[in-house]
């Protein structure tokens, strides 16, 4: 394998995947948002973060729905990972993965991917405050039981992370049941006036945005092409990131740890 370093190449692989995903929902009229860095990225720089190197979608949870159910590569080279459909695959929401190519990330090593795109569904959340502070306290919780099940024990020499993942090994729940946990948190089925990517890597409580944000698309111009984001996209940044305009200080301008090669 050939290893990826020029950061130009790894996001003509990422691009090329989100070109696959903008044709494939096009023609199938599935509804995608560009969201969050890579949202910034579009509004803020007309393409990535300077320092980015991922491209993130959100779905409306009935596309993601039709999108993990009837998603196909004639080729074979893009596929879906996701919960319900790929074994040991240990993230709660779904990506598009180049199957030419491979990722070693720094915190879990032991699935296979290629470089991908992640797709997160947006789901409804309830109106009950205290509900949904509990929902968010419980996802937050579950998913550090799930993580320090999975990663390396030995992952770093910081013994109160040693003996924390130790004890999670010990809780007799197996991953594939936090996950399927997990999972459950997120889909609040009954439509209301508010939404948020509720997955384990989604973003915090005062993140919650309204649903009027995501009832429609408009056109966004990434890396110099035409792709799609929420309506609202303004709202749903603000309550997100906050002044989203502004650059973050250099000690916070974080990147994702993994390395990409070529097969």
């Amino acid at each position: 394998m050939r290893q990826i370093t020029d950061i130009q190449e790894l996001r003509q692989y990422q691009i090329n995947i989100l070109d696959y995903i903008h044709k494939f929902c096009t023609e199938n009229n599935i509804t995608y948002f560009i969201s969050s860095g890579t949202l910034i990225g579009a509004v803020r720089h007309k393409g990535y973060v300077p320092w980015d190197d991922d491209i993130d979608l959100y779905m409306p949870r009935k596309s993601y729905e039709r999108f993990c159910a009837e998603f196909h590569d004639p080729s074979g080279r893009y596929e879906l990972l996701e919960p319900r459909k790929t074994k040991h695959y240990i993230y709660t929401f779904a990506k598009i993965a180049d199957t030419t190519t491979e990722i070693v990330e720094a915190w879990y090593d032991n699935f296979p991917i290629g470089i991908y795109v992640d797709i997160f569904p947006v789901d409804y959340v309830t109106e009950n405050i205290k509900k949904r502070k509990f929902i968010f306290w419980l996802k937050k919780n579950l998913f550090r039981i799930y993580i320090d099940k999975r990663v390396k024990i030995l992952r770093d020499r910081k013994k109160w992370n040693i003996f924390k993942r130790i004890i999670c090994r010990l809780i007799p729940i197996p991953a594939t049941v936090l996950n399927k946990w997990l999972r459950c948190l997120q889909w609040h089925k009954k439509e209301t006036d508010t939404v948020c990517n509720m997955t384990e890597v989604g973003p915090s409580i005062k993140s919650c945005f309204s649903a009027e944000c995501i009832k429609s698309t408009v056109d966004i111009v990434f890396e110099g092409k035409t792709y799609q984001t929420m309506v609202g996209y303004k709202e749903y940044l603000e309550r997100t990131y906050g002044n989203y305009m502004q650059l973050p200080p250099e000690d916070q301008r974080e990147t994702h740890k993994f390395t990409a090669y070529v097969k």
